[in-house]
């Protein structure tokens, strides 16, 4: 039920005209403590739903910290390689070091954005530099096609493809 609903037992007709004349008949402390408990419960429950709704949350969540000096992936298609971090913004945002071709990128990232580089010797990564256009927009091109397959619905095939 809508908390209007809830709170004055009738549904709302017009934001105008709340009450129509001789419609009650309580006045005074009661009709004042009714609602006031009625208010409190919307409360209970809505305290109840946000409850559930931050559990449901935290099951994805995870604290990660960085130090000054790591190096991090950002999940941004843009940003390919790994990328080090020059200082702790805030509680959650750090500021990362880009190339000077990337220079007109903002260098700020929530933490959720970030994924931990763990150095390895056989890494080889090739960055090369992005052509960006002056709306920061670039192209990318397929290199070839790695798999293809097709995946059926109740009344429709849809043809997928895995690019590289």
């Amino acid at each position: 039920m809508a908390p209007y609903e809830a709170l004055y037992g009738k549904k709302c007709m017009s934001p105008v005209l709340w009450d129509e004349i001789g419609e009650r008949s309580e006045l005074g402390p009661d009709i004042v403590q009714q609602t006031a408990d009625i208010v409190v419960k919307i409360r209970d429950r809505i305290k109840t739903a946000q409850s559930k709704q931050k559990s449901y949350a935290d099951i994805r969540r995870r604290n990660l910290e960085f130090s000054v000096g790591d190096h991090v992936f950002v999940r941004v298609a843009t940003m390919k390689g790994p990328f080090e971090i020059l200082d702790r913004v805030g509680t959650l945002a750090y500021r990362v070091a880009f190339s000077p071709s990337l220079a007109g990128v903002h260098n700020v990232f929530y933490v959720s954005m970030l994924k931990k580089y763990v150095s390895n010797p056989s890494h080889v990564l090739n960055f090369e530099p992005l052509k960006l256009s002056p709306h920061m927009a670039y192209e990318e091109r397929p290199v070839w096609i790695m798999e293809r397959q097709e995946r059926r619905l109740r009344n429709k095939v849809i043809p997928m493809v895995e690019v590289k």
